[in-house]
């Protein structure tokens, strides 16, 4: 009896925080594609953010709070170890090494989606991985990602969630309560670390 190849899937992001809609995406994920495992990558040196990350440690123990309720999961901190800046190419040749065989999906939100040509070789990553973007299926990021040749494409339904991670920034920043925004675990780290405090 064969096995069907592995079902992997990859989700890069700051997590800076990590909140609810980052675990219900990975949750919807794991059930719709369905995925076998997913890793979920907090970013390096993120080359197209502006701002000045949180610590990676403290971003990592954030992350690994956030999805410790999902077996599936594992938070990979190599790009958190890779030197210089951090590319979802370079992660994702990674990953098929060490998965021969598997299909690999990689996980993206609208706005990603909406940019990924600027991505850098992000025909490789079309090649190596399945698209899957999360929203209504109707964005402008899906539009643009369709009409690109060789492009595997999955949509992922999730129910609308307002957060995001800057709007939590903005809220701590503010005093304002989060506990609606973001696990348990990581609403306790935030305030015993005393990030992201009001200015």
């Amino acid at each position: 009896m064969s096995h069907a190849p592995a079902r992997v899937g990859m989700f890069g992001g700051a997590f800076d925080p990590p909140h609810r809609a980052h675990v219900a995406l990975a949750r919807v994920a794991i059930d719709q594609l369905p995925l076998d495992r997913l890793y979920v990558f907090p970013t390096g040196n993120a080359w197209h953010k502006a701002r000045t990350l949180t610590p990676a440690a403290q971003r990592l123990a954030m992350t690994q709070l956030a999805f410790a309720g999902l077996p599936q999961v594992q938070v990979d901190d190599r790009e958190l170890r890779r030197a210089g800046a951090t590319y979802s190419v370079d992660t994702l040749r990674e990953l098929q090494a060490q998965h021969p065989g598997a299909r690999l999906h990689l996980l993206m939100g609208e706005d990603q989606a909406a940019s990924f040509t600027s991505w850098r070789d992000w025909q490789e990553i079309a090649r190596l991985a399945v698209l899957c973007v999360a929203g209504r299926g109707t964005g402008e990021g899906v539009a643009a990602l369709r009409a690109l040749p060789g492009v595997r494409l999955e949509t992922l339904q999730l129910p609308q969630m307002p957060e995001s991670a800057t709007e939590i920034r903005a809220r701590l920043t503010a005093g304002q309560d989060i506990t609606e925004l973001v696990e348990p675990a990581v609403a306790s780290y935030i305030e015993s670390h005393d990030l992201y405090q009001p200015t």
